[in-house]
């Protein structure tokens, strides 16, 4: 008998929430959602190559990519990689600067 009462509570105090009934992440993510509203009326930017249109945050993080790997050589042609610690982290931190770079001197954005 105590069993079922106490089943009884549960259910209604999971069906109670609050005063107004909703619970904080039904308030808090559509408010977040409006953040990421996505580019703007103009649409993102692009550039058109062989025919076909590629988005100009691809072609940033591919030239990122080949500076964290240019970056990587010149440590190891000049023996800097065996004094530098968190190889990995600094490479990775070049490359995303040679993406920002990129989009920010060509893309102007």
């Amino acid at each position: 008998m105590n069993r079922h009462r106490g089943a009884s509570l549960l259910r209604l105090g999971h069906a109670h929430r609050g005063v107004s009934g909703l619970s904080p992440t039904r308030t808090v993510v559509p408010l977040l959602t409006c953040l990421l509203s996505g580019c703007s009326a103009a649409g993102a930017p692009s550039f058109e190559l062989f025919g076909a249109f590629f988005p100009a945050w691809l072609f940033c993080g591919v030239l990122g990519v080949v500076g964290a790997g240019a970056a990587r050589g010149l440590f190891v042609m000049s023996g800097l990689s065996d004094r530098l610690p968190y190889q990995l982290f600094v490479c990775t931190a070049i490359g995303v600067l040679v993406a920002c770079l990129v989009w920010l001197l060509v893309f102007g954005w």
